[in-house]
């Protein structure tokens, strides 16, 4: 039976492992920090079959002084981390060029048409099924001017097959009738849902497959190797044999891929959120406001507001602005809202087109990339686990996966 090993122990990474797992293969699993920690510990949980315009589009050219100046803007650039940034800068405009991100959007959309069916596999499990909340998120704009200037991603995204109805100002509050009325327009998406804990359900995933076979190794993974028989992968001081090696580190897995011949342009979106405690009953469904770049989502342990970008580095020290403008704006939103007990940041993983990489390596096909997924690896691992099986079976895929190759850059 052949062995494989997968690094990182996320929402890809597991997803790859049940996926592989059902095709009979031997799995080890290696994360230090642990089952669904990093990016999948604190994100907004939903499942967005409707993400498909990339945050590479046309629209960065028009407000990118505005969210470089303004106090209420979502982004932040950290201007120290800067010449390390200008290339990834200068790939990301060019990407963000209408030919560009029209192509990003398609490919992003021919992935997301296959994330449902995908997910199946897992949501048939009744324990893991309790964790899906199926209500249809909601995203709001504040201003006239700003659903106006949405009007043609909305135009491409019911051009890619994303169904939607817009609502004015009182639909939005018969639906959610605790939200302030400074909402112009909603659009409410259809075939999304989320979760009610996304790190428990990754943790009740991980104890399923554990009890058929799945080791966790917590220990960092230093380099890999592969070879014309297999792939010789270093943790903890030791030399160890897979038949394949599945790279799923997220923001982290640049060096992996640079150990196999490919130079992939992999940065990070530092994201936050912030958690106010017994307040998951104001709302029905995750809540977006558009302008303000989060989402309110209702969890188990309260409701989580999740979301603004960060371009810095890897660093661990929080920015304080970002979490008071998530604090001020969902307390502008939810007037009822009181304080929030904790906060997070996490290091999504970013590349300059908007698109994950779901490839084999340059150096060898037993070298299985699962990364790059940004804001989708919550959408798009039931999916993303799905294709690493079809590589390492060498399967047909579901779909052409040239978009996604590491040598597109």
């Amino acid at each position: 039976m052949p062995h494989i090993a997968i690094i990182g122990a996320g929402f890809i990474g597991l997803a790859s492992v049940a996926a592989l797992m059902r095709d009979g293969h031997r799995v080890t699993l290696f994360d230090p920090a642990g089952v669904g920690q990093g990016a999948s510990f604190g994100n907004a949980g939903t499942f967005a079959p409707y993400a498909c315009i990339p945050v590479n589009n046309p629209s960065v050219f028009r407000d990118l002084p505005r969210f470089l100046l303004s106090n209420d803007s979502p982004f932040r650039l950290r201007w120290g981390y800067l010449p390390h940034l200008a290339p990834w800068l200068a790939r990301f405009m060019m990407s963000s060029l209408p030919r560009r991100y029209e192509a990003s959007a398609g490919a992003l959309a021919a992935l997301l048409a296959k994330a449902h069916d995908a997910y199946a596999p897992l949501l048939s499990d009744r324990q893991l099924a309790r964790f899906v909340r199926p209500r249809e998120c909601l995203y709001l704009y504040s201003s006239k001017a700003s659903f106006d200037a949405a009007q043609a991603s909305l135009a491409l995204r019911r051009k890619l097959g994303v169904a939607f109805e817009v609502l004015d100002g009182a639909g939005i509050r018969a639906l959610e009738p605790s939200l302030a009325p400074i909402f112009e327009r909603g659009v409410l998406f259809s075939h999304s849902w989320h979760f009610s804990d996304p790190q428990r359900f990754l943790q009740t995933l991980f104890e399923q497959l554990a009890a058929q076979g799945l080791t966790l190794e917590r220990v960092a993974v230093d380099s890999i190797e592969a070879g014309a028989e297999g792939v010789t992968l270093n943790a903890g001081g030791l030399a160890r044999s897979f038949s394949h090696v599945v790279v799923a580190t997220g923001a982290r897995s640049a060096q992996f891929a640079r150990q196999c011949g490919d130079a992939v342009p992999l940065d990070t979106e530092r994201g936050y959120h912030v958690r106010f405690p017994g307040a998951q009953q104001l709302i029905s469904r995750p809540v977006g406001w558009a302008e303000r770049g989060f989402y309110m989502t209702p969890m188990t342990d309260g409701l989580r507001v999740a979301g603004t970008v960060e371009l810095a580095g890897f660093g661990d020290t929080k920015n304080r602005s970002l979490l008071d403008l998530l604090t001020f704006s969902s307390r502008r939103a939810l007037p009822a809202l009181q304080q929030p007990d904790s906060n997070w940041l996490g290091l999504r993983p970013t590349l300059p087109d908007g698109l994950p990489v779901l490839a084999a390596s340059r150096a060898s096909v037993r070298v299985i990339y699962a990364f790059g997924h940004q804001h989708l690896g919550v959408t798009l691992a039931g999916v993303s686990g799905r294709i690493v099986a079809d590589l390492v079976a060498q399967r047909a895929p579901l779909l052409d996966l040239a978009p996604y190759a590491a040598t597109r850059f």
